[in-house]
């Protein structure tokens, strides 16, 4: 039996029945409730023209989350409260600060961009809690809006006059009253126009949906297969969404290692990671797609999903990492870099799911790098991805491990390079010939993003970067090498 998709906005309770478990959210704000401020762009989660905030119960206190309405699905709000930008009018009509500071700044011109802004800079008020933002923040709050008529300065501007304004608070307690009066002890089924929407709440219903229906699409962060929905038409027959199971979204140190549930956010697993290798990896964070993806998506579907050019998978694999698999059977975990048979296959029995991913802490004598380049710092897929791990005895080379991203039809290693490196002293002289050696491990294509030869020249390059930060006589610090260093 179908039941009513139940969420929070504009002061009550909505309930859904007849939509289509794919409609998105920026849809069902426009055309069923009628609330048009909310605008579509790209409908990809380029442009934030459709950015909304959405609340969520964790733990007993809300979270709240700027992310792009375009491609969420309209069920996955189920207990959950949606803002949007008619949410911010204040009770005697004045503007909210985030809208006035946008007034006073100059901030909007056409102002079809204006709403998702507003959108993004109230989330990062809200969470700020009426602090001053830095420019860092400012600037990944705003990392997935797009403006091309006003340029960036006086909405930067209006970022920072807002926390000038008279603070308006935001009843938190009252709003998690509200969500927790909407929360499921069990599955939610909805199902409409023969489609049916699974949201199961525990790990023993997931593996037993995924059991009785190993061709369902799993859907996490809906970042990948939102765009199947609205780019490429797809029929995605049934769904199981995993986003309430609380145990995918686990994150824990066991033994020696970061245990991250397929559910977790990449916000969440990559600020646990960066606890870890600060220096390592916070650039590439800052620079995964943006902050709105990054609040919805999940690090295991980065990793299920098996793009050649994912941004986590080679790092994941030069430190080691094991997945987890789990199905009606039990758990298998191999090296994440089996998992990955050819483009777009993976090692994935029918009826399993990823349930986790295991990630070897820092060692003392293990050397670790990854790099991304792409066109834009921010929001964009990388020409190359490139990690590096050297275990070193002094200057001796115990054991080298590199891969790439948008090299080759997965993530790959580079094996011809690696073995020779092993036994070898880390000196210029070896490095040169390592670089020659990438050759004969990849033979990158060229796309709209990289010609062939900027692939392999700069594959090179950044083994040479990473022999400037590592070698064993005056190593360089990364910021100076970095060209993005100010922006940490």
């Amino acid at each position: 039996m179908s039941e009513a998709i139940r969420f929070y906005y504009r002061g009550a309770v909505q309930e859904v029945r007849d939509t289509a478990p794919t409609q998105t959210v920026l849809q069902h704000l426009r055309e069923d409730l009628h609330c048009t401020g909310t605008k579509e762009g790209c409908a990809e989660g380029d442009c934030g023209a459709c950015m909304v905030v959405v609340g969520s119960l964790v733990n007993g206190q809300v979270e709240m989350k700027a992310v792009n309405a375009c491609i969420q699905l309209t069920p996955t709000l189920d207990g959950k409260a949606l803002f949007s930008v008619e949410d911010l009018q204040q009770p005697d009509g004045a503007l909210h600060p985030v809208q006035q500071a946008m007034v006073e700044c100059h901030g909007s011109q056409c102002g079809f961009c204006t709403p998702g802004f507003v959108m993004s800079l109230w989330g990062m008020y809200l969470n700020k809690h009426g602090v001053a933002p830095t420019r860092c923040e400012i600037d990944d709050s705003l990392s997935g809006n797009l403006c091309r008529c006003t340029g960036y300065r006086p909405i930067i501007d209006a970022a920072k006059r807002m926390g000038e304004l008279p603070l308006v608070s935001f009843d938190r307690a009252a709003l998690a009253a509200q969500l927790q009066a909407l929360q499921r002890d069990s599955l939610l089924t909805y199902i409409a126009g023969g489609q049916q929407f699974h949201a199961p709440r525990t790990l023993e219903e997931l593996v037993q949906l995924r059991a009785d229906k190993p061709q369902a699409c799993l859907l996490a962060g809906s970042t990948d297969v939102g765009l199947w929905v609205t780019k490429q038409m797809r029929d995605l027959g049934d769904i199981i969404y995993i986003g309430n199971v609380a145990a995918l979204k686990n994150i824990a140190i066991v033994d020696d290692q970061l245990l991250i549930g397929a559910g977790a956010s990449l916000n969440d697993a990559y600020a646990a990671l960066c606890q870890h290798y600060p220096e390592q990896l916070s650039e590439l964070w800052q620079r995964f797609a943006s902050l709105p993806i990054r609040n919805a998506g999940t690090l295991g579907g980065n990793v299920a999903n098996g793009s050649p050019i994912g941004d986590s998978m080679p790092w994941l694999i030069v430190l080691g990492t094991q997945i987890v698999l789990r199905g009606a059977d039990g758990q298998r975990s191999m090296p994440l870099e089996d998992f990955y048979l050819g483009y777009q296959k993976k090692d994935l029995r029918p009826g399993e799911f990823v349930e986790a991913l295991h990630v070897p802490l820092p060692r003392a004598d293990v050397h670790f790098r990854t790099y991304k380049l792409a066109k834009r710092f921010d929001q964009d897929i990388s020409a190359v991805c490139a990690a590096f791990a050297l275990r070193l005895d002094g200057a001796q080379i115990l054991d080298a491990r590199i891969a790439f991203g948008g090299m080759a039809a997965t993530p790959q290693r580079a094996v011809q390079t690696e073995a020779f490196l092993r036994g070898q002293v880390w000196s210029e002289e070896n490095l040169v010939i390592a670089m020659r050696l990438l050759a004969d491990d990849y033979a990158p294509l060229s796309d709209m993003r990289a010609s062939n030869t900027y692939r392999m020249t700069t594959a090179q390059n950044l083994l040479r970067r990473f022999w400037l930060e590592t070698r064993p006589e005056t190593p360089l610090l990364s910021s100076a090498v970095n060209a993005y260093a100010c922006r940490a």
